[in-house]
């Protein structure tokens, strides 16, 4: 009887009818479908399932893929569109992704580390930890040639046919003049690039010597502002079906790689851990809390404390803020 009941449900899903799209969600992972099943109403949610944690399986994927299609690559990393499935005749408009794959190769053991299954942290960085400790270690891994994959870009050496927009370089009345530098505007690299619910841009800042929010004083208020207006003018005029208020713009901290970026997302792109507290701020909330601050034009975010969480893998727990709870820092 049970599995009679099971095989009549089984039964149901192939005699759907589709009558129309009513919603994705989930950054395109979900979407619910209106139709009928035998001339009666019935919806229809499909959702991505979690991968099985089978390694036989899972060993099988990258052989198997029925179609890949190169989304750009940058000194060791790489990301794609992929058509899961056997073989395939379909055209190249026909291609319907249904896998987003990166790659790193060759990979190092921090690259390990930072995808691992681990614990996390939730620490506070201090402004005597952040110069005595947390900005050393930024030095290192920027002297370590790090960032070779972020200066391509800038210097049109990579990913030249992924910039969306290149702002030209714009004055500001009190502007220094080495503050005058604009950006560049590119797809984040875990977009699918058509998805505009689940927008998300990167703007990378032509200067060099910002490298992170902690870099930022009062007297790049009117650049951060300007910056702001270029980018949200950038985005929507790429995006003409997407609205100013339909956008917010954030930065990392602690940053994956220390040169300064935003990152341009839609507002309906569900919050991962990467919008989480402790991982993302706000641009605007930046800008205000410059304003308020007391002090000159020099003086900026390296005064404040900043709370985040850190993975217990992270170089940042390993080399600080666990040898500074131990005493042994």
């Amino acid at each position: 009887m049970a599995d009679q009941v099971k095989a009549n449900a089984e039964a149901l899903v192939p005699r759907f009818k589709l009558e129309r799209v009513l919603n994705q969600d989930q950054a395109g992972r979900r979407t619910t479908l209106v139709g009928t099943i035998d001339q009666e109403p019935a919806l229809l949610i499909l959702e991505r399932a979690p991968f099985p944690t089978s390694e036989d399986y899972l060993a099988s994927i990258p052989s198997s893929l029925a179609r890949l299609r190169n989304l750009g690559a940058n000194d060791i990393y790489h990301w794609y569109m992929a058509q899961s499935g056997g073989s395939t005749d379909n055209k190249d408009d026909e291609f319907h992704a249904d896998l987003k794959i990166n790659l790193v190769c060759p990979c190092t053991d921090k690259h390990v580390k930072k995808y691992s299954k681990q614990g996390v942290r939730f620490v506070t960085e201090t402004p005597s930890i952040y110069k005595d400790h947390v900005r050393p270690l930024m030095q290192t891994n920027r002297d370590q040639g790090r960032l070779n994959w972020v200066f391509n870009i800038l210097d049109g050496k990579t990913e030249v046919e992924d910039v969306i927009f290149r702002a030209k370089p714009w004055d500001v009345p009190g502007q220094a003049e080495d503050d005058k530098e604009g950006f560049l505007l590119l797809p984040d690299l875990n977009w699918d690039r058509k998805t505009l619910d689940a927008l998300h841009l990167l703007a990378l800042v032509e200067r060099r010597d910002l490298w992170s929010l902690r870099d930022l004083r009062k007297k790049h208020i009117g650049w951060l502002k300007k910056m702001k207006e270029h980018l949200l003018d950038a985005a929507t005029e790429t995006y003409p079906t997407i609205d100013r208020d339909q956008i917010k713009l954030y930065v990392h901290y602690q940053p994956t790689y220390h040169h300064l970026h935003i990152h341009i997302v839609h507002v309906a792109l569900e919050a991962g851990a990467t919008q989480a507290t402790g991982k993302a701020v706000g641009l605007e909330s930046i800008i205000e809390t410059l304003e308020v601050m007391d002090g000159g034009k020099e003086d900026g975010m390296d005064r404040l404390s900043m709370s985040y969480t850190l993975g217990e893998a992270s170089e940042l727990w390993e080399k600080v803020f666990r040898p500074l709870k131990e005493g042994s820092a």
